[in-house]
């Protein structure tokens, strides 16, 4: 009889599976996922997981959502597992993190989740996470076409750049606290993008803040501080230059800013491979990238310093800032690194009347065996309100004595990067 029909009809494959220590606590994962798998899902336990992998079930699998909260952060090396797991079978892995640190984010992340959804889930943001698991890889060029399917992984389908503009890598770094290397990174930014040449374009001018921890640029420009930085930190092998220029913000429609991702993170969070792609991409995008580099020496700093044609370093006439330049100068010089590369550049320097103040300078430079060529003077309690108001001084203080050493610092960098480029 028909009316039995119903009954002998097989259930529908599951097609995607929750894991997860306890999925009721991800209410919103069970709505999202019945509205756009209908009775095609099911629910496992971590540890019912990687048994379930070995079943012939598995093979109609198209994706798992790894559900976790900050209780599940001691199971990392498990949840490892099963992303791993999940990979040699060719499932696809979005993880659905609530309250989860930035660093078990990050291991996750690099073990091979292929997406990453915040909880509680941004109305459409897993549906939309699908759809990309969902879309075509990016073909690969013709004279590949006869390599197997399973040759090119995901990450290596990064669209090749079209611009190359070789960019100048300036870095700015303190070496001791206050002494102005973010106000300084900011504003000679600034002044970049600002420049206008006669019959030439503006240039383009990135800035990129690397202090991870506690990296303010996006506080001395009013900007927001965006998930898609830290993103982009995370996995800086599949990063293109439409990746890249998604995670920058922009200033006055004029600089480019990538600010310090919105969590504290570690500095060893990026390595020195990410620092040079990110440094590579921003490079053939920009005529100007400025780094403002944390105070800290960590292990990416030599791959900053290798790259950069100038690498500002900040210091006032005190004591502290002596000590720290002699120490840097034994490492780099221990470790064979380029320290003639470093400019030196000493903030509220002494005013032109101050013949005491300039034979500190001179001692100073003469018993540290450098040479201290850029002297900004002290720009006074304007450098602290246009900080707060997140606005660069040439734009609230344009006649303020700091603002105008730092534009002329500008006009005579871009004067000579022009004059390379013409005779190059």
């Amino acid at each position: 009889m028909t009316s039995t029909d119903d009954f002998d009809q097989d259930p529908p494959p599951i097609r995607a599976c929750t894991i997860s220590r306890d999925v009721q606590n991800f209410d919103l994962l069970i709505e999202d996922m019945e509205s756009i798998l209908g009775e095609s899902w099911g629910d496992l336990g971590f540890t019912d997981a990687i048994a379930f992998f070995n079943q012939p079930e598995a093979a109609d699998l198209e994706f798992v959502a790894l559900a976790i909260d900050a209780k599940d952060e001691n199971s990392i090396a498990m949840l490892g597992e099963l992303i791993q797991q999940a990979h040699a079978r060719r499932i696809s892995v979005i993880l659905v993190a609530d309250d989860i640190s930035p660093v078990v984010l990050h291991r996750l992340l690099r073990e091979g989740a292929d997406e990453f959804v915040p909880y509680p889930l941004p109305e459409g943001e897993l549906n939309a996470a699908i759809e990309r698991l969902r879309a075509p890889a990016t073909p690969a060029p013709e004279t590949q076409t006869t390599a197997p399917e399973q040759a090119p992984p995901a990450a290596s389908a990064v669209a090749p750049s079209t611009h190359d503009r070789q960019g100048v890598l300036m870095a700015v770094q303190a070496l001791a606290g206050g002494t102005g290397a973010t106000t300084f990174a900011v504003n000679l930014a600034w002044e970049l993008a600002a420049i206008e040449s006669k019959g030439k374009t503006t240039p383009r001018v990135c800035l990129l803040d690397l202090d991870l921890q506690y990296g303010s640029v996006s506080t001395y420009l009013d900007l927001p501080r965006r998930e898609a930085v830290f993103a982009l930190l995370s996995d800086t092998e599949a990063m293109d230059d439409e990746s890249f220029s998604q995670a920058l913000l922009t200033f006055e429609d004029k600089l480019q800013v990538l600010t310090a991702p919105s969590d504290l993170l570690p500095l060893d969070f990026v390595t020195p491979d990410d620092v040079n792609r990110i440094i590579g991409v921003a490079r053939r995008n920009y005529d100007y990238v400025i780094i403002d580099m944390p105070s800290t020496v960590v292990q990416w700093t030599e791959a900053v310093l290798q790259e950069a044609q100038l690498f500002f370093s900040t210091l006032e006439l005190d004591m502290r800032s002596a000590q720290n330049t002699l120490r840097l100068k034994r490492a780099l010089k221990s470790e064979d690194l380029p320290f003639e590369k470093l400019r030196f550049l000493l903030n509220r320097a002494p005013k032109f009347t101050d013949i005491t103040g300039k034979s500190r300078v001179k001692r100073l430079a003469d018993s540290l065996e450098i040479s201290i060529e850029i002297h900004l003077p002290d720009g006074g309690k304007a450098v602290t309100q246009c900080g707060d108001h997140g606005r660069p001084l040439a734009l609230d203080a344009p006649k303020n004595p700091l603002r105008k050493e730092i534009a002329k610092l500008a006009a005579s960098l871009h004067e000579l990067g022009q004059s390379n480029v013409q005779a190059a």
